[in-house]
């Protein structure tokens, strides 16, 4: 259980933040920069959710998501070292989730003859920019577990990399199954 009782206490004044572990880092450290991009996917998600009055199997797909997301968070602000009590962490089966979900969207889709531009649905169009982001976060998380010293589980890296899949198929499928995707046609404007 989380309790907040003091939303500011001053201590990241001097520029830097506590990890989960105590440790603080500069407010532009790495770390910090890829668990809060996945704080800023998980908040477009929740925008992308105030226009999915028609949709509650997607709907319900993103809530759980955004908790998977702070799990996520909670995962990379703990840097996983050795002999330390293990914290929470990502899982393989949070992962198989997402392809199942993935799987159970795509099955009504038609297959697609050129790139999707993001637009159709509101909900769509905020889907194609909370992917964007999720991108953005997995590249910060790579990064990260490419530093020495800077663990990542692979379960992190892969959870990103199937949320971006599954926010672009949950993107067609709010489109009406893909019947209102709007199509990139390469080379219309020369």
């Amino acid at each position: 259980m989380v309790i907040l009782n003091r939303i500011y206490t001053r201590t990241g004044d001097d520029g830097t933040t506590a990890l989960g572990s105590g440790e603080r880092r500069p407010k532009y450290d790495l770390r910090v920069s890829a668990y809060g991009t996945v704080d800023e996917t998980n908040a477009t998600i929740g925008v992308a959710r105030l226009h999915l009055a028609g949709a509650q199997t997607v709907d319900a797909m993103l809530g759980r998501i955004q908790n998977d997301l702070f799990d996520l968070g909670a995962d990379l602000a703990v840097p996983q070292r050795d002999g330390k009590a293990e914290r929470l962490r990502v899982l393989a089966s949070q992962v198989a989730r997402l392809e199942q979900d993935i799987d159970a969207l795509n099955a009504d889709l038609a297959p697609l003859n050129s790139f999707v531009l993001p637009g159709g649905t509101p909900a769509a169009a905020y889907l194609h920019l909370a992917r964007t982001v999720c991108r953005r976060a997995e590249r910060m998380v790579v990064e990260l577990a490419s530093q020495p010293d800077e663990p990542v589980s692979d379960a992190a890296v892969q959870y990103l990399n199937r949320l971006s899949d599954f926010l672009f198929v949950a993107s067609r499928a709010v489109n009406d199954n893909g019947a209102r995707d709007v199509l990139w046609v390469p080379g219309q404007n020369r």
